[in-house]
């Protein structure tokens, strides 16, 4: 993570492609370090002013005056000089340093030193604030994702014994104590165990986990001491996949930004000869033309047309929106995913997992009188055994332990459809009622009023019977729709459950559509029924068996994505503790920040349309163009922070 989510964050402020890093300064600096150099250059330009105008005397001029304006001028001037300087080696000429630069220097070369050293001492004033809000941003979701402790208590031959985390092996049992953090990812090895997963979750309720089940590096132990065993290097820990996910994140540009990038880079340059026309061409036109004072006028001109309150706000205000759905646990891929959420038109859910717990249970076992109930749950539990799908996880609760003296053959996956394998010489299909009759098996069973998934059992080319299975609606499914539909989103469920299980939750929910029994294909085909008539579509789902739907939908949204390296992968939105009321709260994330970064853009131009006018017409001076500037990005880049502190 050494990037946006390291000790060294990057500064968002490159607009003409060329970080300057003040962050890892900010870091390594206190406030007083910081500013040291502003107030040494305030204190020399308030004693400048004061003998300027206030105290008479008659040796404060020429040399001594100018010289004790440079060395008031150098604290901050020097470093931002030195950043033209870069700029222009690297091939980019026009950046806002070589525009503060040219500004000032040109006051002094009119003799305007207070005017001078002002403009850059609220200049680099400025990029201070910025740079400390820009660093606070990042390090707030450092603070609230990194959550791994360097050093954790290894048992070996049952002693206790503290290693680095990065060091310790795949198998080996972690001791871990009340109140401590969870290193590295593993299995739950105590009876019960509970857990703060507030860092990866943003849900502050305690998470009760038992034997057998995973545990997550970040987790913090809130009772009793407990073991675990790892089951993943500390590199691929699922944290570390989620910070890695964030730092990535800033490289996704919403169109907004990416905007104002191109913007910057083309009016910039356009700035500097505007202010050569202004300096020079009213020669040809003024009858009492003074190259001073339209040389003034000009620098005024450059100081205000400063883009840096766009460059700087905007992409800190998509990273406070990335950093308050990191804060509630919703992780976006980049910043074009906030733009397309808040404009969405759709959302097409999944049924099992997203808007229902995922956990089955077997209701009733249905099998013909001509079949040994026993022997064929047997059979059907081995062959779910190959089967990650939460149906054959109910079906192997409810059989209990797996006989692995069965020798399966052949075993195969039928997408939408289920399991088949060959046992014995003999066939053996397992999934819905679409399986048998793919194969061409009969049944005499009205399965249409079964408001239960069914799971049908055939046996050497017969017909067993079915299992029924049961799943409960998420507790926060109803309040889920509920805002979709004060967000006028539209709702549509999309399931490879049979129909009347299906038409069932969505009435319960009040869900506008809803389509059962359908392929992966058929899903695909329903997002390009909505897609033809160009609205805006998000997927919620698993992420990984609904790829191609993911894939086509305007933005992929993946439910429980601690469970699943693959779903974190392929989804552009992952919500990390499976709760459907995260998808409303992503959508208002993303309205909030697209309206406090228009809300910046339209404060910049305004305020400086109106100071150019005045500048142009003679009634700007310098400390109007500084807060043209330096003002005006100050109050954007508040605006901008705003979002961190938000409730959604």
């Amino acid at each position: 993570m050494e990037e946006c989510c390291s000790t060294k964050p990057k500064k968002e402020h490159n607009h003409e492609g060329h970080d300057h890093d003040h962050s890892h300064e900010v870091q390594d600096k206190s406030t007083l370090q910081l500013f040291l150099p502003a107030i040494v250059s305030f204190a020399l330009l308030l004693i400048g002013i004061t003998l300027d105008n206030f105290i008479e005397n008659n040796w404060f001029n020429g040399w001594l005056r100018l010289v004790w304006y440079l060395v008031a001028y150098i604290p901050v001037g020097l470093p931002v000089l030195k950043e033209a300087y870069e700029s222009i080696i690297k091939g980019d000429v026009f950046s806002e340093f070589f525009l503060m630069g040219i500004a000032t220097i040109g006051a002094f070369a009119i003799g305007e030193y207070p005017e001078g050293v002002a403009v850059m001492l609220f200049y680099s004033v400025g990029e201070v604030f910025q740079a400390m809000a820009v660093n606070r941003a990042k390090t707030n979701i450092k603070s609230l994702l990194d959550q791994r402790p360097d050093e954790v208590t290894i048992l070996k031959d049952g002693q206790p014994q503290t290693v680095k985390a990065e060091k310790v092996n795949i198998g080996e049992i972690i001791q871990l104590k009340s109140g401590e953090k969870l290193g590295l990812d593993g299995e739950l090895l105590s009876e019960k165990a509970s857990f703060n997963t507030a860092a990866l979750t943003g849900e502050s309720k305690p998470d009760t986990k038992t034997k057998g089940e995973t545990v997550l590096a970040g987790m913090i132990n809130l009772n009793t001491v407990s073991q675990v065993k790892v089951t993943t290097a500390y590199k691929d820990s699922k944290l570390s996949k989620i910070l890695e996910l964030v730092q990535n994140a800033t490289s996704q540009k919403a169109p907004t930004e990416l905007f104002i990038r191109k913007f910057a880079k083309i009016y910039t340059p356009i700035v500097v000869f505007l202010a050569i026309g202004i300096t020079f061409l009213p020669y040809f036109f003024v009858d009492d033309y003074q190259f001073k004072a339209w040389l003034y006028k000009a620098l005024v001109f450059l100081v205000i047309s400063c883009p840096c309150a766009l460059v700087i706000s905007i992409p800190l205000g998509y990273f406070g929106g990335i950093g308050a759905g990191s804060r509630n646990g919703i992780l976006f891929k980049g910043s074009n995913f906030l733009d397309v959420l808040a404009n969405v038109q759709n959302v097409v859910m999944d049924k099992t997992g997203t808007m229902t717990e995922g956990v089955f249970k077997v209701q009733e076992v249905n099998f013909g009188s001509d079949f040994n109930k026993d022997e064929i749950l047997k059979l059907v539990n081995a062959l779910e055994s190959q089967s990650t799908h939460p149906v054959a996880t109910a079906i192997h609760n409810y059989a209990g332990e797996i006989d692995h003296s069965i020798q399966l053959e052949n075993v195969e996956e039928i997408a939408g459809h289920g399991l088949k394998a060959t046992i014995n010489g003999k066939e053996l299909l397992v999934g819905n009622f679409k399986l048998i009759d793919k194969f061409n098996i009969s049944y005499n069973i009205k399965t249409d009023n079964i408001v239960y998934t069914l799971i049908a059992v055939a046996y050497d080319k017969k017909f067993v019977g079915y299992l029924t299975i049961a799943d409960s609606i998420k507790e926060d499914a109803q309040l889920t729709i509920n805002k979709l539909k004060a967000l006028n989103v539209k709702t549509t469920m999309l399931s490879g459950d049979k129909t009347s299980v299906v038409q069932f939750v969505a009435n319960e929910l009040g869900i506008q559509n809803a389509f059962g029994d359908l392929l992966p294909e058929d899903k695909v085909n329903k997002v390009k029924e909505l897609k033809a008539k160009n609205e805006t579509v998000a997927f919620v789902g698993d992420g990984v068996n609904d790829a191609p739907v993911v894939a086509l939908s305007d933005v992929g949204i993946a439910m429980g994505g601690l469970g699943s390296d693959a779903t974190i992968e392929t989804a552009d939105v992952v919500i990390q503790d499976d709760k459907p009321s995260k998808i409303p709260m992503a959508i208002n994330i993303g309205k909030q920040t697209k309206k406090i970064v228009w809300q910046n853009i339209i404060l910049a131009f305004t305020v400086k349309a109106i100071v150019l006018v005045l500048g142009a017409g003679g009634l700007a001076t310098m400390w109007e163009a500084v807060f043209a500037d330096v003002g005006v990005a100050l109050i954007a880049i508040l605006n901008a922070v705003r979002i961190q502190r938000m409730k959604f």
